[in-house]
């Protein structure tokens, strides 16, 4: 397992209909290369790279958590992005997008039907579209991942859980409340990133539920139950006012938890050694 610091730099942290945030997705450095989660809803995947000076050179694994225009359609860019500098012999190497079988098929064919065939020319050869199953495990990088199901009641949809730095574990739940089948993830994680989509107090105003989302209430619970030490919220509405969010989340999600609580922002980097 590796030792240096990784940190998780986080891309965007709003829900899929937004204007002050980009959607939610990140990435995890360990130094050499970067392995992406999600991408958001367009183009502004490459501004974020751009704006917090991330190469795309070291960018050779990601993973598709999910079929929703607010995570898949930025992942349509980055693969053109990487075709582009192939084709350019800007990139060393090969690129990995891990996902499953549903996504991999509307994936595959919205990049036939969009990108030049001189891109798409290299799925297959020098791009790779994998499909992972539940509970598969796979070593990427220096992490050793999980996937699993969450079981989402809207589109199939895949979390996991990253065993890091010897004896540390992340666990990504994606964009919907913890199913209880997959409680057992949980357990003494080191980091927990989970959706909060709006304050519990303000559920009548933002319908959480009927959107099948969680609150930031419910996120801080399932952490507490779980024993996680640290836990970030994002997916959130942007209704309530930037410089506000951050204070208002932590001091809901403190009545429930009492570990550490992370509400980042766009851009943000939080490192998961300390």
């Amino acid at each position: 397992m590796m030792r240096e610091p990784v940190r998780l730099v986080v891309l965007g942290t709003g829900t899929a209909i937004v204007t002050h945030y980009y959607n939610t997705c990140f990435l995890l450095d360990s130094v050499a290369e970067y392995f992406l989660v999600d991408a958001g809803g367009g183009k502004e995947i490459l501004d974020q790279f751009q704006k917090l000076n991330l190469d795309f050179r070291k960018l050779h694994h990601a993973f598709l958590s999910h079929e929703h225009t607010d995570h898949l359609l930025g992942m349509v860019w980055v693969l053109r992005y990487i075709a582009h500098l192939m084709r350019l012999e800007m990139y060393e190497g090969e690129f990995y997008l891990y996902c499953h079988d549903v996504v991999y098929v509307k994936l595959s064919t919205i990049c036939q039907m969009l990108l030049q065939p001189a891109e798409y020319e290299l799925f297959g050869r020098r791009i790779h579209l994998v499909t992972v199953e539940d509970k598969e495990e796979r070593d990427i990088l220096q992490y050793h991942i999980t996937f699993f199901d969450i079981h989402s009641t809207k589109a199939k949809q895949f979390g996991f859980k990253m065993a890091y730095s010897q004896s540390k574990t992340l666990v990504f739940l994606g964009d919907e409340p913890l199913s209880p089948t997959c409680s057992k993830h949980l357990k003494g994680a080191d980091w927990m990133l989970s959706e909060a989509f709006c304050l519990y107090s303000e559920r009548d105003r933002h319908h959480p539920y009927r959107y099948h989302h969680a609150t930031v209430k419910e996120a801080a619970e399932n952490a507490q139950a779980a024993g996680v030490k640290n836990l970030v919220l994002w997916h959130t509405e942007d209704e309530t006012p930037v410089d506000k969010r951050q204070e208002l989340y932590t001091r809901e999600a403190e009545q429930f938890y009492n570990g550490r609580i992370y509400v980042p922002e766009d851009g943000q980097s939080i490192y998961l050694n300390t």
